[in-house]
């Protein structure tokens, strides 16, 4: 996916838009949720932001003959947040929905700054030094802030100063917001549709080890650690379903990484959760339906 019209233009509007939907959705009270149900809270940001970047950092580095660039972008993919996506999974789910939105909310607002760093190490690392260019720090965040950030502060302030709106916008916006994501995956991999397959068998292996890895991860510390199951399946989806949209945005865009084969993971990778998710959505709905 080269630098165009769609990846400079359409793809931050797509993904503002998306952010929006979630803002609409969103309260101050969902943050203040955290000081008032620390340890749910707690343990799913350990598992998404801490966790599953190491997971992926260490999964790429064992992982015979991967290509640089598609360890990158495996590593990318972990450090996003986990997007509006998850939200509506939990809720198919039957999970705790204000815990996933809250965890989603914060994991926004934390990767803005945590992505640059993760990406460089492994630009540095896989691809090396003095042959490639790292993401500017104070730059990229700017650039996340703006195109997820700020939408979602919109979507806030709409839904507290005009809730009747924000409840009539929320359904289209979503409907909207599934379409773009669709859209920009299939063209992610589809600009490249001769590389399809070898770029399929390449990505597709580790990033749908890091997927399954993730969701087991996920859903067991939980487990392990006292929570319910409602709570833990929302930490497992919120822990194994990643911002594939903002990943493509940040490899693709010509003013950060500009660089199109690293965003080939993020777009597999959004392929496969929808099918790992879709088992675990109805396995996950069917004991919470029961309020186990």
């Amino acid at each position: 996916m080269e630098a165009n019209l769609l990846t400079e233009i359409f793809l931050p509007l797509a993904l503002g838009i998306i952010m929006l939907g979630m803002g609409l959705a969103l309260s101050v009270s969902d943050f203040k949720r955290v000081a008032k149900f620390p340890k749910a809270a707690l343990i799913g940001l350990i598992n998404q932001l801490i966790f599953l970047p190491l997971m992926a950092i260490g999964l790429v580095m064992i992982w015979p003959d991967l290509k640089p660039e598609f360890a990158v972008g495996i590593i990318l993919l972990a450090a996003c947040p986990g997007g509006a996506t998850s939200n509506l999974l939990t809720y198919l789910a039957k999970g705790d929905a204000a815990l996933s939105i809250t965890l989603t909310a914060i994991s926004s607002l934390v990767t803005v700054i945590s992505i640059p760093f993760l990406v460089n190490f492994g630009m540095e690392h896989f691809i090396g030094e003095g042959k490639y260019i790292a993401l500017p720090v104070l730059k990229t965040m700017i650039q996340i802030m703006i195109i997820t950030v700020i939408p979602v502060g919109i979507g806030m302030i709409i839904k507290g100063h005009y809730p009747e709106t924000a409840l009539k916008l929320e359904r289209p916006v979503k409907i909207a917001s599934a379409i773009f994501i669709i859209l920009i995956i299939l063209g992610a991999i589809f600009k490249d549709k001769e590389n399809i397959v070898p770029f399929f068998i390449q990505s597709g292996l580790p990033a749908l080890v890091l997927n399954i890895t993730s969701l087991f991860v996920g859903f067991v510390s939980s487990r392990m650690l006292g929570l319910s199951f409602k709570q833990s399946s929302t930490i497992s989806l919120e822990t194994g379903i990643q911002n594939g949209t903002l990943a493509i945005a940040i490899a693709t865009s010509a003013t950060l990484l500009n660089n199109p084969e690293i965003a080939i993971p993020p777009a597999v990778y959004s392929l496969l959760m929808f099918i790992t998710a879709a088992i675990l959505v109805r396995w996950f709905g069917g004991i919470n339906g029961k309020a186990i």
